[in-house]
């Protein structure tokens, strides 16, 4: 092997552990959450969201555009015209809510693909997946792009201090072991059926979730005046 080759053969190897150590260290950064990108919404009350009384569906869509345009999230066209916001029927959006759009949702190969967005301290009402005459009981992962949330359901920890629940709902959550997940972090339920909800920290939310087939009639509240 002549000078020239072997100083190429070092360089290269040289490069090769320079990524190495580069990758890892940005990894690590991503992991630990020093790199989790904040930003700043307004304090939203639910007079903004509503008129005599009615939920302003279109107004609640606005404030989680303005989320979106906040964290650089893109937004589609059939973003745009296929996102729905609800309120769960429960007049307290500010505190009680989601804005949401079904990717996917194939009944015979069974998966389905949903977008979840949540404004800060957001809560989705508690409830759990049954098996309907459609399909299994709904199984369900959740990854967030950005912001965080704190999962609530059947293990993890207590809930922090930092984690209000809303008054509206305090006698209907029957789970209450929590795991906060920040952006790039995965969770799941622990089993099917399983009671659970989220609800989102100070910047809101924007979650990918991955599940099996969901069929609406199997969802089930444990807040009785839910309209959804």
């Amino acid at each position: 092997m002549n000078g020239r080759l072997f100083g190429r053969l070092l360089l290269a190897a040289a490069l090769t552990v320079a990524c190495a150590l580069f990758c890892a260290n940005n990894m690590a950064k991503d992991n630990d959450g020093k790199i989790m990108k904040k930003i700043k919404l307004p304090k939203y009350k639910n007079e903004d969201f509503y008129q005599d009384g009615k939920f302003q569906a279109e107004k609640a869509k606005k404030a989680y555009f303005d989320m979106m345009a906040a964290y650089g999230y893109p937004v589609p066209e059939s973003l745009r015209t296929n996102m729905w916001a609800t309120d769960f029927g429960l007049g307290d959006f500010a505190n009680v809510g989601m804005g949401g759009i079904f990717w996917v949702n194939f009944q015979d190969t069974g998966y389905f693909a949903h977008e979840i967005y949540l404004l800060p301290h957001q809560m989705i009402v508690e409830h759990g997946h049954e098996a309907t005459a459609k399909g299994k009981a709904k199984m369900e992962s959740w990854h967030v792009r950005h912001g965080n949330i704190f999962t609530l359901g059947e293990e993890g920890g207590p809930i922090p201090a930092e984690v209000t629940l809303p008054k509206s709902q305090e006698k209907f959550i029957t789970v209450s072991k929590c795991h906060e997940l920040k952006a790039g972090e995965i969770g799941s339920l622990n089993r099917v059926g399983a009671k659970h909800f989220m609800i989102s920290g100070d910047s809101g939310a924007i979650v990918s979730e991955y599940g099996s087939f969901h069929d609406g009639d199997g969802l089930r509240f444990t807040n009785p005046g839910v309209k959804f």
